[in-house]
């Protein structure tokens, strides 16, 4: 090698910008949660769901990038327009097939 290591991003590499999800749950939690975080801020980059194994048998794993306002305040306590509903997590984990 010659000369000291350069630490920092490629210049070859496009700038990444925004915020980086990793979820991982069943397809109720992740539509919930997309939804949610795309409610947040603006959803820019969305992978495939990506299905676990062994004992994680069920669940998905899903890389979400947005752009997130800083400033951006959303009251809190008060239903919004989306018709969303809470998920009862006991029954989803009831529901899900053993390994």
């Amino acid at each position: 090698m010659s000369g000291p290591r350069r630490d920092g991003p490629s210049p070859r590499d496009s700038r990444l910008s925004g915020l980086e999800v990793w979820l991982t749950g069943t397809p109720a939690e992740l539509d919930a949660a997309t939804a949610a975080l795309a409610d947040a801020g603006h959803l820019t980059q969305r992978g495939t769901r990506q299905p676990l194994t062994g004992t994680d048998a069920g669940r998905y794993r899903l890389y979400l990038r947005l752009s997130v306002t800083a400033g951006r305040q959303r009251r809190t306590g008060v239903p919004d327009a989306t018709g969303g509903a809470l998920i009862d997590l006991a029954a989803a984990r009831a529901q899900r097939r053993p390994a």
